[in-house]
């Protein structure tokens, strides 16, 4: 009457799924460290060269570490260009004298708005990728 049954396989599945959610935090990382430097590489090829000072000028962080950041349920990394007139290319300013307009280039503004675009499709990529492992 009595049925004996092995849940050995649900065991090791349970198993995997610990690992995963041990792993959470630095699947996290990287997919923000991905993101940043997809964002960086397209800001960096949009950004208008005169001198060169401006396109050199992009950084990630403090340009040797890719510090991500967890906060308020959002993980964050800092992607900035610390030359002084980067804000001025960016979204414009009026010229000398102040008799005209430049207009902004815009290009961290399309840039970020690209990668926000394909985010949704490369994460769920690769949380696809970190649950097939659960699943085989």
């Amino acid at each position: 009457m009595g049925k004996n049954v092995d849940y050995r396989q649900f065991e090791q599945f349970a198993k995997k799924l610990e690992k995963i959610e041990k792993d959470k935090q630095k699947f996290m990382e990287d997919c923000c460290k991905e993101l940043a430097a997809r964002l960086l590489s397209r800001v960096i090829k949009r950004t208008p060269v005169d001198e060169g000072t401006l396109r050199r000028g992009w950084q990630i962080d403090d340009n040797k570490n890719v510090n991500v950041v967890y906060r308020n349920g959002e993980y964050r990394c800092a992607i900035y260009n610390p030359v002084e007139y980067s804000n001025y290319v960016e979204y414009g300013a009026r010229t000398r004298g102040g008799k005209g307009w430049r207009d902004g280039v815009f290009m961290l503004t399309i840039s970020e708005n690209e990668v926000n675009a394909l985010a949704p499709a490369l994460l769920e990529k690769r949380l696809m990728e970190l649950l097939k492992g659960a699943f085989e």
